[in-house]
């Protein structure tokens, strides 16, 4: 019986790190985007001053650090966190999938494989199961004669 609720929220560290550095990427060239945009218009703004524009222009260098050094601090937690919970909502269905081939590979009787409502690779999970059940019918000689009796029972109950 699987539990509703995962425990473990890197699931697949190895994928989710990859996909959390992508994310953090993206957003560190956004953030320096960011910074080369906002000091490049406070450079302008202080070329335009007719007397404090020197002034601005000392100053630009701190404030341009400000705001990217508390952007960053907001920001990466937050795609990190993000990234963690998006991630985990991919990852534990492969991983489930990779548990439920393996048992299958050992040889062992499985049911179909379940993953958790929220979680994202449903459709892919209903193919598998599909697949699974139509290799299981195809080598299970024993399985096809129940489901035919079955198909009788129910057509002699109709």
């Amino acid at each position: 019986m699987m539990q509703n609720k995962r425990r473990k929220k890197l699931i697949q560290p190895r994928l989710q790190m990859r996909l959390i550095l992508t994310f953090l990427g993206v957003a560190l060239i956004g953030l320096m985007l960011q910074f080369l945009l906002f000091a490049a218009t406070m450079s302008a703004l202080a070329d335009e001053l007719p007397q404090d524009g020197p002034i601005l222009i000392e100053r630009i260098p701190s404030f341009t650090l400000a705001v990217l050094g508390i952007t960053v601090c907001v920001l990466l937690p937050l795609t990190i966190t993000v990234g963690i919970l998006t991630t985990f909502r991919i990852a534990g269905p492969l991983y489930r999938f990779e548990q439920h081939l393996k048992a299958i590979a050992r040889g062992e009787r499985v049911d179909d494989c379940r993953i958790r409502k929220g979680d994202e690779l449903q459709e892919f999970c209903r193919t598998l199961n599909a697949a699974v059940n139509k290799l299981k019918s195809r080598s299970d000689p024993a399985a096809d004669a129940e489901s035919v009796l079955e198909s009788r029972v129910l057509d002699r109950a109709a």
